[in-house]
């Protein structure tokens, strides 16, 4: 094995690592086909940390994945969200989320401002670089090769000949692949889009559909904790370095992730020791090392890519909610907010439950009875089915958000909003317009000639935003579930 690992470390020094394109195919193509087949990009938009914090929002984009973003009872989990998180959180910004498509480009996405930063186990590659910024880093991982249990181990790299290893396209494991094979290397390398996670790989491994892969140490950890029949062979990439992904002209983001960075890890020059915070620590332990813990997100956490399922009731809100013509999964990011998926929740002003009913709002008399899920569910959807029907003239994003903003704070608020808007010379069928009465309805000039007087503004816009985030989420995590369905078996897309 140390004669392997010595093999490694002259091939990275001498296979080429400083490549200055991204290659579509594999080392047999000419430099013409090499030169047709190199990814660009777009020219980065200008939009850098000032216009982020006016924004309120840091736009994270990540893969739907056990490890770097994924819900737990339908709430936001994941090491790299707690860490992006945890940086938005000191700048007092809100994460919204944007998850990679089954036709995205990451560094497109970021490139044309669809977020601003690349958060996912994110690999500093030479490929990359010319692209992106990376930030200071904040791990360490190697690449292993994963094999199906019971194949033979492989300990000199002329043993990967006539191997065929599945990764995903552009991926640091096709940057290592195709290192291999420009330093002579006879491999065949399969690659999948960028649907693909590294689980979702192994998962195919360990079936028997796909001969082998490659994954992060770390993440071949937490996988091999739930996913039996693998095992890891060999390492076949050192000491990678893990890092956020920044927008190239975004120069002060980057110093003030780098300043963040920092804090929770740096390699002391020394002794090259890796020497994290506290947080850091935490997190890590919390999702790739401590078995208990991993144990209780993973099964529910993977299982939704194949199940579509977001919360424990979902099977009762689809139900309902189809019987209203109510986007079922609205509903969830409404109860998500309200009660964060628990039952007996009960609020300073007497809201019940799920869907933090109002007794005195309901049908249901018996107020005890509103903390049974499904009697909860079919008020909050009547309810909220109430306010989408008063908008069902107004396009979906609209009407979605004037309906929420009137469950929240109820019809006279909303309608003294809409009232200023209008005086304003605002369309009061907009919810941007809406929105903006409600933040002046926060200052005597304007609540002192509403009918219903003051009204904290910002909760309420802070409420339907929010919520149109988390749905908005909710639904891109439903449509992978269903390409995951549909989509091709892997071997039947050999490159």
């Amino acid at each position: 094995m140390e004669r392997f690992k010595k093999n490694i470390l002259h091939l990275r020094k001498t296979a080429g690592m400083s490549l200055l394109v991204m290659m579509l195919g594999v080392s047999s193509c000419s430099k013409t086909e090499e030169a047709e087949r190199a990814v660009t990009y777009s020219d980065p938009v200008s939009f850098d940390f000032n216009e982020i914090q006016e924004r309120g929002t840091l736009r994270m984009i990540t893969r739907y994945n056990s490890s770097s973003y994924f819900l737990h009872r339908g709430m936001d989990r994941g090491f790299e969200y707690e860490l992006v998180s945890r940086f938005a959180q000191d700048h007092d910004l809100k994460v919204e989320v944007i998850l990679i498509g089954s036709e995205d480009d990451p560094i497109e996405m970021l490139n044309r401002g669809d977020g601003d930063i690349i958060a996912g186990n994110y690999v500093i590659t030479e490929d990359r670089k010319p692209h992106i910024n990376f930030s200071a880093p904040y791990n360490i991982v190697n690449q292993v090769l994963v094999l199906p249990e019971g194949a033979e181990p492989i300990d000199s790299l002329r043993q990967l000949e006539g191997r065929t290893i599945t990764v995903r396209e552009n991926s640091s494991y096709h940057t290592t692949l195709r290192n291999l094979q420009e330093a002579g290397y006879a491999i065949d390398v399969h690659l999948l889009g960028e649907d693909w996670n590294t689980e979702a790989i192994i998962l195919e491994v360990a079936e028997g559909r796909l001969d082998a892969t490659l994954s992060d140490d770390n993440l071949y950890q937490v996988a091999s904790n739930y996913i039996d029949g693998v095992f890891a062979s060999s390492v076949l990439a050192e000491n990678d370095t893990v890092a956020w992904a920044l927008r190239s002209n975004g120069y002060e983001l980057k110093d003030k992730v780098d300043a963040f960075m920092l804090e929770h890890f740096r390699i002391r020059e020394s002794d090259n020791r890796i020497l994290r915070s506290a947080f850091l620590n935490i997190l890590r332990r919390r999702y790739f090392e401590d078995e208990r813990l991993t144990d209780r997100y993973r099964d529910r956490s993977f299982d939704m890519i194949y199940s579509g399922y977001i919360s424990p009731y979902d099977d009762i809100v689809r139900q309902v909610a189809e019987e209203r013509g109510v986007d079922w999964k609205l509903v969830l990011a409404v109860m998500a907010q309200e009660s964060q998926f628990n039952p007996n929740a009960k609020s300073w002003m007497g809201a019940v439950g799920l869907m933090q009913i109002i007794p005195r709002f309901s049908s249901v008399e018996n107020e005890e009875l509103l903390y049974d899920p499904e009697i909860n569910i079919r008020e909050g959807v009547r309810y909220l089915d109430k306010h989408l029907s008063r908008y069902a003239h107004l396009d979906s994003l609209n009407r979605y958000s004037l309906a929420l903003a009137t469950y929240n704070v109820g019809m006279g608020h909303i309608a003294d909003a809409r009232r200023l808007a209008a005086q304003l010379g605002n369309d009061p069928d907009e919810w941007d317009s809406v929105a903006d009465a409600l933040l002046r309805l926060m200052h005597q000039k304007y609540y002192q000639h509403a009918r219903y007087g003051f009204k904290r503004g910002i909760e309420t816009v802070n409420y339907v935003e929010d919520i149109m985030d988390r749905y908005r989420r909710y639904h891109a995590i439903a449509d992978l579930a269903v390409h995951f369905e549909t989509r091709e078996n892997p071997v039947l897309s050999s490159n």
